[in-house]
C-alpha cells in the first residue's frame, strides 16, 4: 500500500513545473503529534490523512513521514488553483527557557524543517536557551494553472523490460506496476502501458556502458558503496536528481560498470539475483542428493558419513514453468527465501568438502513447513545410518524432528533459530541472547577506568536497572515521557547526558528498539566528543533500530559503536575464497544466510570426519571458526550442546571490525 501512495506522489510531482507547485507535500512526525493535531495544522480532515497514509491508523511513530495534500481548489473551467508560499524575509527570535522547535513552529506558523533550513547549526545541535534564530516569513501566493494529465500511454520497445522503463521515467518497478495493475510479468514489444507524463528532455536513457542497481529497503549510501564501490559523490554525479530526493526503496541508480550488476532484466536487485541463481538449486533440491564420489586426494576419514538437510523450500508451491511466478513466490515467502539462501551456501560447502576428499552422502528434504510433511519424512525414511540432520528451520518443526530422532541417536543441528529445546541429541548452533549479553558485559567490566552510563527507554527500564547492577557506580538515564499522554516520547535532552558523563573514558549503553531514540542519543553523544571527553556507544542487543536510515553511520563510527554479534562481517571486496566461489557460481555477493549455510555445513561435516562423532568433537575441537561464524559448544547438565561463542564487533572508519581481546 505504501508503494502505491509513493507512486501517486511521484506522478503528481512529475506533472508540475516546480516543486513549489506540487499537489502533495510531506510532513515529518514530531514527538507528541497526533493525526488530529496534524489535520488541524494543515486544515485538512483526518480521513484524508488516513486515506493517504493507512499506517497512521495505528500509532504515529516519531520521525515517520506522512503524505499530505497541498491546499488547493479546482475551478469549473478545469484549471487548478494552487496555494504556495514565498519567502519575504525573516524575524529574529531569541530562544527562551522551555521553548522547542515544535512550539516555535506553531508560534510562527512555519515547519520545523523550515526553521532548520535557515538556522543550519540546528542540524547538528539541539535547541538551547539563548540561541538567536532567523525565523522565515512567507507570503501566500495563489497560482492558477491548467490541469494536465499526470500519465500518458507508452509503447514498449524491443528488448525493453520493466526496470528499463521505470528508470527512464524516474520511478520504481513497484510504482510502474501500481500504475498498470494488469501488466504481465514479461512485457512484449508494441504493448502499451501507462507511464508518468514527463517532458521529453527529462526522460532518461539506459546506457549499457554502465550498470544499474536497485535500492533495497532502509539501504544507505554506505551499504551501497560496500556492494558496488560507488560512493555518495559518484552516485549523485551519475544520478543528478539523487541529491534532491535522497535514497528511496526501489529507486534504480546508474553505477559504474560492474559485472555483478548486469543490465539484465533478471538481475536488477538482490532479490532478483538470488532468484535467478536458485534455478539450479531448485533442480538439485527436488529429490535426494547422494553419493559424492571419493576423490584420490587427502582423506580426513575413509569411512562414509551421511547427513540430511531439512528446510522448507516449499517446492509444491513453485511454478517451475514461470520465472515471474517463482520470483514473486520467493519474494513474498520469507522462509522459502531463507532456505534457498542457506542452501546456496551449503552447496558451496559440499563442493569444497568433495574436493577435500570427504566421503559423504547427503539427503535433502523439503519440509514444506508442514507438520504432516515432517511426519511423512520421518515415517518413510530410514535415519538409522544418518550421522546428523541440519534443520528444520522453524523451532516447532525442529523440536519435532529432534525428539523423533533422539532414540535413534541421530544428532539434530539447529541452523538459525536461537530458541529450541536442547534435548540430548541437539546441537544449538546459534548462540543465545544471554551469551551475547555476557560477552559485552565481561568486556567492559575488565576496564575499571571507564565511566558506565546506561540509557534506556521506559520499556527496557526494569531490565536495564538489573543490568546496571553489573557495573559498580553506573548511572541510569531514562527517556522522557510525553506530558499529555504520559507515554514514552523516546528522547532525552542534551543536559540529561552531559550531567552523567565524566572527563576521560565513558561507555554509554543504549538499550532500545526505537530508531528515533537511537538517532536522538547518538546525535547528542557525537556532538559532545572532545579531546577530554571520550565516548564509546554500546548495546547488549543491536536491534534493527541501529540500522535505520535516520541513524548516522558517521556518528556510530565516531562513537566506536560496540556490540556483541553472532557473526562478524566479512569484507566482500577482499580476498575470501568462499565469497569468490559464491560470486563465481551465483553472480552475487552472499548474504548472511548464505554464509551461515556454508559455515554450519562445513563445521558439522568436518567435526564428523575428524572425530568419532559430534559429541566427541566438542572435546577434540573446542573452538572452530569459518567465514563469519565460530562454534564453541558446551554441554548442558541435562541435555545437549549449545554454542557459547560470539563475536564482539565495533564500527571503525565506517567499517564493522572485530574487537581484538
Amino acid at each position: 500500500m505504501k508503494k502505491i501512495i509513493y507512486i501517486l506522489v511521484l506522478v503528481l510531482s512529475f506533472s508540475c513545473a516546480s516543486t513549489q507547485a506540487q499537489n502533495y507535500k510531506t510532513h515529518k512526525v514530531q514527538r507528541g503529534e497526533t493525526v488530529e493535531s496534524i489535520a488541524k495544522a494543515y486544515n485538512i480532515s483526518t480521513s484524508t490523512i488516513y486515506k493517504l497514509n493507512p499506517d497512521s491508523k495505528k500509532k504515529l511513530k516519531p520521525n515517520s513521514v506522512l503524505i499530505l495534500p497541498e491546499p488547493k481548489t479546482t475551478t469549473a473551467s478545469g484549471s487548478k488553483v494552487t496555494v504556495t508560499k514565498e519567502l519575504t524575509g525573516f524575524k529574529k527570535h531569541k530562544v527562551k527557557r522551555k521553548e522547542t522547535l515544535y512550539s516555535l513552529s506553531k508560534k510562527y506558523d512555519v515547519t520545523q524543517d523550515e526553521i532548520k533550513k535557515h538556522n543550519k547549526f540546528l542540524y547538528a545541535n539541539n535547541l538551547r536557551k539563548g540561541d538567536r534564530l532567523e525565523i522565515p516569513v512567507y507570503k501566500i501566493i495563489t497560482k492558477v494553472e491548467e490541469v494536465t494529465e499526470t500519465t500518458k500511454q507508452y509503447t514498449v520497445q524491443p528488448k525493453e523490460g520493466k526496470w528499463r522503463i521505470a528508470y527512464k521515467f524516474g520511478i520504481t518497478v513497484a510504482e510502474l506496476e501500481a500504475l498498470n495493475p494488469d501488466m504481465p510479468a514479461v512485457l512484449q514489444p508494441g504493448q502499451t502501458i501507462k507511464v508518468p507524463n514527463l517532458e521529453k528532455d527529462t526522460i532518461k536513457q539506459v546506457d549499457n556502458t554502465y550498470s544499474y542497481y536497485t535500492v533495497l529497503p532502509k539501504e544507505g549510501f554506505y551499504r551501497i558503496k560496500v556492494k558496488t564501490g560507488a560512493d555518495k559523490d559518484m552516485l549523485e554525479k551519475l544520478n543528478p536528481a539523487l541529491a534532491e530526493t535522497g535514497l528511496k526503496e526501489g529507486m534504480i541508480l546508474k553505477i559504474p560498470f560492474n559485472s555483478q550488476f548486469i543490465t539484465d532484466e533478471a538481475v536488477t536487485n538482490t532479490t532478483d539475483i538470488i532468484t535467478t541463481s536458485t534455478d539450479t538449486i531448485v533442480e538439485q533440491v527436488d529429490g535426494t542428493i547422494k553419493s559424492f564420489d571419493q576423490l584420490s586426494g587427502k582423506m580426513i576419514d575413509t569411512d562414509a558419513k551421511r547427513i540430511a538437510i531439512m528446510l522448507p523450500f516449499k517446492l509444491n508451491k513453485v511454478n517451475v514453468d514461470s520465472v515471474a511466478d517463482t520470483k514473486a513466490f520467493i519474494k513474498r515467502d520469507l522462509s522459502a527465501k531463507i532456505s534457498l539462501d542457506f542452501y546456496s551456501g551449503a552447496l558451496i560447502a559440499l563442493d569444497s568438502l568433495q574436493k577435500l576428499g570427504v566421503n559423504l552422502e547427503v539427503d535433502v528434504y523439503d519440509t514444506k513447513n508442514m507438520k504432516s510433511e515432517l511426519n511423512s519424512i520421518l515415517r518413510e525414511n530410514d535415519f538409522s545410518t544418518t550421522n546428523a540432520v541440519i534443520g528444520p528451520l522453524m523451532a516447532d518443526n525442529f523440536n519435532t524432528v529432534a525428539s523423533a530422532l533422539e532414540n535413534k541417536n541421530v544428532i539434530a543441528v539447529s541452523p538459525i533459530i536461537k530458541k529450541v529445546n536442547i534435548g540430548n541429541n541437539v546441537f544449538q548452533s546459534r548462540p543465545s541472547d544471554e551469551a551475547l549479553k555476557n560477552k559485552i558485559i565481561s568486556h567492559f567490566k575488565a576496564d575499571s577506568t571507564a565511566n558506565i552510563v546506561i540509557v534506556t527507554d521506559i520499556k527496557n527500564k526494569v531490565a536495564s536497572t538489573t543490568f546496571k547492577n553489573q557495573f559498580k557506580g553506573a548511572t541510569l538515564v531514562t527517556s522522557r515521557t510525553d506530558r499529555k499522554t504520559k507515554k514514552d516520547a523516546y528522547y532525552v535532552f542534551e543536559q540529561d547526558l552531559v550531567s552523567v558523563l565524566k572527563p576521560g573514558k565513558n561507555v554509554v549503553f543504549l538499550q532500545t528498539k526505537d530508531d528515533g531514540y537511537v538517532s536522538n542519543v547518538s546525535s547528542i553523544l557525537n556532538s559532545l566528543i572532545t579531546d577530554d571527553l571520550k565516548i564509546i556507544l554500546a548495546t547488549t542487543d543491536k536491534s534493527k533500530a541501529f540500522d535505520d536510515e535516520d541513524v548516522s553511520n558517521d556518528h556510530l563510527s565516531n562513537l566506536s559503536f560496540t556490540f556483541p554479534s553472532v557473526s562478524k562481517m566479512i569484507n566482500v571486496e577482499g580476498e575470501n575464497s568462499f565469497v569468490n566461489l559464491y560470486k563465481s557460481k551465483y553472480k552475487e555477493t552472499p548474504n548472511a544466510y548464505a554464509v551461515r549455510g556454508f559455515d554450519v555445513t562445513m563445521d558439522v561435516v568436518l567435526r564428523l570426519v575428524t572425530s568419532e562423532n559430534l559429541p566427541q568433537s566438542v572435546e577434540d575441537a573446542p573452538l572452530t571458526a569459518y567465514v563469519e561464524n565460530k562454534f564453541g559448544y558446551k554441554k548442558k547438565t541435562f541435555g545437549g550442546y549449545y554454542n557459547d561463542t560470539v563475536y564482539l564487533v565495533q564500527y571503525k572508519d565506517l567499517m564493522i571490525v572485530e574487537v581484538k581481546q
